[in-house]
């Protein structure tokens, strides 16, 4: 047995105008102080006053919303008595707004203690809708909540299948005004989300499809609306096919490419989407070493023959490191402006944070020989302590190899490193890039 979750989506071109006719009293809107400034609030609060809903507006979330914002957020809620909580924003906003709205309901309960087994009984004080402004991060139709514990430095992934959005408002006339690096970031979320959800172990019959389209469609019309944001029909596209992502990954799970980027992105502070992109292609490479099935079938969705599995799927990382330098973006830790000697004190945490990522979990090639990836619940056990005990030994094994995902895969291999990979076993090679890869890792 599995489960499909979704809010009403209500989508296209005026599709704010839904806030005319809702029921209620009171609405808390969590967002942030830029889009107040660009008038984005004032937009859907116009809706609001013809609903003849009072408001209020929390704009104190900030990029990676931290466990104290949620915590000042649920305060105001507390005071204020909504029966709407609105997440108005990117997906910071709509994950503080998820939080906010369980510790609302909640008060007994710490933003960090939010998961997917307790239940919760949501809905007694208030429901959620979700109104993103940006087209990548799918957050309006998922229920995962992505904090950040500034005490450790860590992202936390959060979350309860019953803090899903009742209503999910797709309108692009929102995501009109988004500047291009914005654009770029949260479309190449989009697409790690899409390709992600139809690789990992937990995909379905009903989240595969959903996730191709998505591909398509971010391949398609993102390098349209990078060029001009003003094109109308990229805009709506794009904003379907992040939403239609979310609905695919959220229900499925994302993968590796998930685990590292949350680990460089909290270390170094990048954009989200900006590390989970640049992640993809180089943890495509790695997974399908051993499981080159579902990329090849990704490549072949997108037009890419390479005659074998193997072939397909390395066809597939070098089409979508090719597609990031078509929007100038990095495609190294390297040109990100990572320097060396921070990235390598940084090795051992980012390996460690990667690890307990859930996204890690559902990686097809997260184990070591005698070990198998982890599985839905409806198809067999998931992976134990001592499988995730291997797990930490391989990512530590290759570090000391000189070949980590993290060292090697994101262009940083040094000449002596390449040299101690050369050097290995025959027993290790099948953990080793081959051919080209490994001369575009060492140079």
């Amino acid at each position: 047995m599995w489960y499909f979750t979704s809010p009403q989506i209500i989508f296209g071109e005026g599709a704010l105008s839904a806030l005319d006719d809702l029921k209620g009293h009171r609405a808390l809107i969590v967002t942030d102080g830029t889009l107040v400034n660009l008038g984005l609030v004032a937009v859907v609060t116009a809706h609001l006053d013809r609903a003849r809903i009072a408001y209020a507006v929390f704009d104190r979330v900030e990029p990676d919303p931290s466990l104290d914002t949620v915590r000042a957020g649920s305060a105001v809620a507390h005071n204020y008595q909504p029966d709407w909580i609105v997440g108005l924003g990117g997906g910071s906003a709509m994950d503080a707004a998820k939080a906010i709205w369980v510790t609302y309901e909640h008060p007994e309960l710490d933003p960090a203690e939010i998961n997917p087994i307790t239940e919760l009984g949501l809905r007694r004080k208030a429901r959620l809708i979700t109104i993103p402004t940006t087209s990548g991060t799918g957050a309006e139709v998922t229920w995962a909540i992505v904090l950040t514990d500034t005490a450790s430095g860590r992202k936390l992934g959060l979350g309860n299948r019953e803090n899903v959005a009742d209503i999910a408002i797709v309108d692009p006339s929102l995501a009109v005004g988004m500047p291009r690096y914005l654009t770029i970031d949260t479309g190449l979320d989009a697409l790690t989300h899409a390709i992600e959800g139809y690789t990992c172990t937990w995909h379905t019959d009903l989240t595969d499809g959903i996730c191709l389209q998505a591909t398509r469609l971010v391949l398609e019309y993102l390098p349209r609306v990078a060029v001009d944001g003003k094109d109308l029909e990229a805009r709506e596209r794009m904003h379907n096919a992040a939403t239609l992502a979310g609905l695919g990954f959220g229900n499925a799970l994302a993968s590796m490419a998930h685990a590292t980027g949350h680990a460089i992105g909290a270390r170094f502070h990048v954009p989200h989407g900006r590390a989970v992109g640049m992640m993809l292609p180089y943890t495509i490479e790695y997974i399908a070493a051993e499981a080159p099935e579902r990329f090849a079938d990704v490549g072949t969705t997108i037009g890419l023959e390479a005659g074998t599995p193997h072939a397909s799927a390395r066809a597939l990382a070098d089409h979508l490191r090719s597609f990031s330098r078509g929007l100038g973006q990095a495609t190294s830790v390297a040109e990100m402006g990572i320097s060396w000697t921070d990235y390598e004190a940084a090795l051992e945490q980012l390996v460690d944070d990667a690890f307990n990522d859930a996204s890690i979990m559902t990686a097809a090639r997260a184990r070591v020989p005698g070990h198998h990836p982890p599985r839905r619940p409806d198809r067999g056990p998931s992976l134990g302590r001592a499988s995730q005990s291997c797990l930490r030994a391989c990512l530590h094994r290759r570090q000391r190899a000189g070949g980590t995902l993290y060292a090697r895969h994101s262009g940083w291999a040094r000449a002596d490193q390449c040299r101690s990979t050369r050097a290995r076993q025959p027993s290790d090679a099948d953990d080793r890039p081959r051919g080209r890869h490994e001369r575009a890792f060492c140079g």
